[in-house]
């Protein structure tokens, strides 16, 4: 297939978004398919409001028109729901190619803590948005069932994957300071939810990896966290592996890829019963999951390590592409079959 992929979320971003379509996109051509992204740095772009890191495209519409006409893919995915994401959208019906999207993110969610907006409002635009798509790939059951709730038509699960051969348990690695150690690996923003983590009375030290808007401020609030920054990914691995527990506060995620990072170290992880963790760990002997987050975190110091990593080898990559691909090309087939309808007429 001749694939176009458009995202709104690209490097220098670091986000499960990002990790997610580039390794679905390596699987992808490797597999034989003709992959093209268009991403944000391809266009002139501004600071996004509240969070600059993030650059939005200012106006891509005509040159992506013209990009999409020149390709000519068999089918446009639109990662995300952004200026580029918008305007694809536009540019895929107007040139009758088919087109799916994802949901990768609880978008209304994330406006309301920033923003203000009424969840009602965004979901009102992302049911319009996603509703031109053959097809609306979401990562979970749970999520799945939300959407659809709310008025989503034509939804299916498009799983995530952990790459072993980057993250397993790196023997002898240790982070630094008074055991047990507890770690956050994120987005340091508003929508993870991270102060509820942090402000814990918790035994040992705690660990902050990532960057984000509210860093400085984190920083001040809690001078005792230790800050990491952003990590390459093997170094990421060996985090993983040198800490007791993995913390996850969000309330908002559809999936939490680092949750199956933080697995596949053998880190167990303590989270609250919501989407995400609710997925990925379930009833599964590999983490614990309760409202009161401090509980969690001292019944996942109790954990096994085994057990973290074998819950994590049911998530790989391979299986999570197939299941991509296998939806991109159902959606190419049933648009070929109205095309052979219409012309029959």
């Amino acid at each position: 297939m001749r694939i176009l992929i458009v995202s709104d979320a690209w490097p220098p971003q670091v986000n499960g978004v990002v990790r997610t379509l580039q390794t679905t996109i390596d699987h992808l051509r490797e597999a034989g398919d003709d992959v093209d992204v268009v991403e944000p740095g391809q266009f002139r772009t501004v600071p996004c409001p509240t969070y600059p890191e993030i650059r939005l495209s200012w106006r891509p519409y005509r040159a992506l028109l013209e990009r999409v006409t020149r390709s000519a893919p068999d089918v446009v995915h639109v990662a995300t729901e952004g200026p580029l994401g918008l305007a694809a959208r536009r540019v895929a019906l107007r040139l009758g190619v088919p087109l799916t999207t994802a949901y990768h993110t609880r978008f209304p969610e994330y406006v309301k803590a920033r923003f203000g907006i009424p969840l009602a409002w965004t979901y009102r635009y992302l049911r319009w948005f996603h509703g031109a798509a053959r097809v609306t790939l979401v990562p979970t059951a749970v999520v799945r069932a939300d959407l659809a709730a709310r008025g989503f038509g034509r939804l299916a699960l498009w799983s995530r994957g952990v790459d072993s051969r980057v993250f397993h348990p790196r023997e002898g690695q240790r982070l630094a300071g008074e055991p047990p150690i507890f770690l956050y690996v994120g987005r340091v923003a508003v929508e993870k939810n991270i102060d509820a983590f942090l402000r814990l009375d918790l035994p040992g030290t705690k660990w902050v990896v990532g960057e984000g808007p509210e860093l400085e401020r984190i920083s001040r609030d809690y001078p005792q966290v230790r800050f990491l920054g952003v990590l390459t990914q093997d170094r990421l691995a060996e985090v993983y592996s040198g800490a007791d527990v993995f913390v996850f506060p969000s309330r908002t995620d559809t999936f939490g890829l680092v949750l199956i990072e933080a697995l596949a170290c053998g880190c167990p992880v303590a989270a609250y019963p919501v989407t995400g963790p609710l997925d990925v760990i379930g009833d599964a002997p590999a983490g614990a999951l309760d409202e009161d987050l401090r509980a969690a975190c001292l019944a996942a110091l109790r954990i096994p390590r085994h057990n973290a990593l074998c819950h994590a080898r049911q998530f790989t990559w391979e299986r999570a592409t197939a299941q991509f691909r296998q939806h991109l090309q159902q959606a190419l087939a049933d648009a070929q079959a109205a095309d052979s309808r219409a012309a029959a007429r």
